[in-house]
């Protein structure tokens, strides 16, 4: 299956293929400079410490969104040329659960635990057995999970059409909320830090004095 980069480019197999060898090599050394390799950085998100996950999903949204429209204005890569996987409702519900449940659990999204396993972490490599664990799990029990799987089907659903506006307002729409997210979470990261960072008051009754500590002895 060949994608919408290489047929524009007209790119031959032995061309995709190096591509994208080189494109995942770079994405996982951006991730890695990102902080992205480390359990500790990802699992911050969910204590309001460190929001660096959502910036950065979040900028790769925006600028994936802004060169496809772009594109699509343009008449180089229409929307209609990309494919889309269809939505199933029920199914990516749940899946979507379980990734999250796991990904607070492990400390790492299946992407980022290659990255930090190829870093040499254990906890990265046992996070990756896991996957294949789950992995196995679901393909040897494909026609049980096959319902619920199929549940809720909608077909190929674009954001700007289930809200029947048009893709520029939409576009517009998602930069926005974008960028209140980013001035959010700045203020949610100062707030915890700085409680973090307040040192702890301990009223006298708690922590005695050397004096009076000496003088309870001497009393005994």
């Amino acid at each position: 299956m060949e994608g919408p980069l290489s047929l524009v480019l007209k790119f031959g197999h032995p061309a995709e293929m190096l591509v994208s060898v080189l494109v995942g090599m770079g994405f996982g050394f951006a991730l890695e400079r990102a902080g992205f390799g480390t359990a500790r950085n990802l699992a911050a998100v969910f204590y309001g410490r460190d929001f660096r996950v959502l910036r950065v999903m979040f900028t790769a949204i925006v600028t994936a969104m802004l060169g496809l429209y772009g594109l699509d204005l343009l008449g180089i890569l229409p929307l209609s040329s990309i494919g889309i996987l269809d939505t199933f409702a029920g199914g990516q519900l749940v899946g979507g659960l379980l990734v999250g449940a796991g990904f607070i659990v492990g400390g790492y999204c299946p992407g980022t635990s290659i990255v930090a396993g190829v870093s040499g972490k254990i906890d990265a490599l046992l996070f990756m057995g896991g996957i294949l664990v789950g992995t196995a799990a679901y393909t040897l029990g494909a026609d049980a999970f096959a319902p619920l799987a199929s549940s809720g089907a909608k077909g190929r659903v674009l954001l700007h059409e289930w809200a029947h506006v048009s893709s520029g307002v939409m576009v517009f729409a998602v930069a926005l909320f974008a960028v209140g997210a980013f001035w959010a979470v700045g203020r949610i990261e100062r707030m915890v830090r700085a409680r973090l960072a307040a040192p702890v008051e301990i009223g006298p009754a708690a922590v005695p004095s050397r004096a009076a500590a000496a003088q309870e002895r001497s009393l005994s």
